[in-house]
């Protein structure tokens, strides 16, 4: 069954493609939720024009997204300070609450959504990268140290 998805799903794929998915979770999931619609002859000219339209916006927004990349990538260092221990655990863990909120003081208003940390959770003081997926395709990584407070 083919559908057209109306908004991003992570598994899935992006809006305004055409994805192939079972009948089932076609029917009783996406359509119901309003996650998709069934792929038409009709829906399909519908969604090609609108996605004539949008070409230009996306290309704003794509072109905001790298110049924001690089003026992330700039930043040499961003430093998260964590209680610790004597031998350098972590009470507790930094996530990408902590990388987002110290971002915001560097001036990115960056959602903590977009921020990937390899192991989700960081556990000891040391030096660690993370992406950010500030667009579809636009991905830059930050490099950060967490030190003792």
């Amino acid at each position: 069954m083919e559908v057209i998805l109306k908004q991003d799903i992570p598994t899935l794929g992006n809006k305004n493609d055409i994805v192939t998915v079972k009948p089932g979770y076609g029917r009783n999931y996406l359509i119901p939720k309003g996650l998709a619609i069934l792929a038409t002859p009709s829906s399909i000219k519908m969604m090609e024009e609108m996605k004539r339209q949008q070409a230009h916006k996306e290309a704003k927004l794509r072109e905001a997204a790298q110049e924001l990349a690089k003026q992330i990538a700039a930043i040499e260092k961003i430093t998260i300070g964590a209680k610790t221990s004597t031998s350098g655990k972590i009470f507790g863990s930094v996530n990408t609450i902590q990388l987002a909120e110290a971002l915001n003081k560097k001036g990115f208003n960056i959602d903590r959504k977009s921020i990937i940390i390899d192991g989700d959770s960081i556990k000891e003081v040391g030096s660690y990268s993370a992406k950010i997926k500030l667009y579809r395709d636009v991905v830059v990584t930050v490099n950060f140290d967490v030190v003792s407070e």
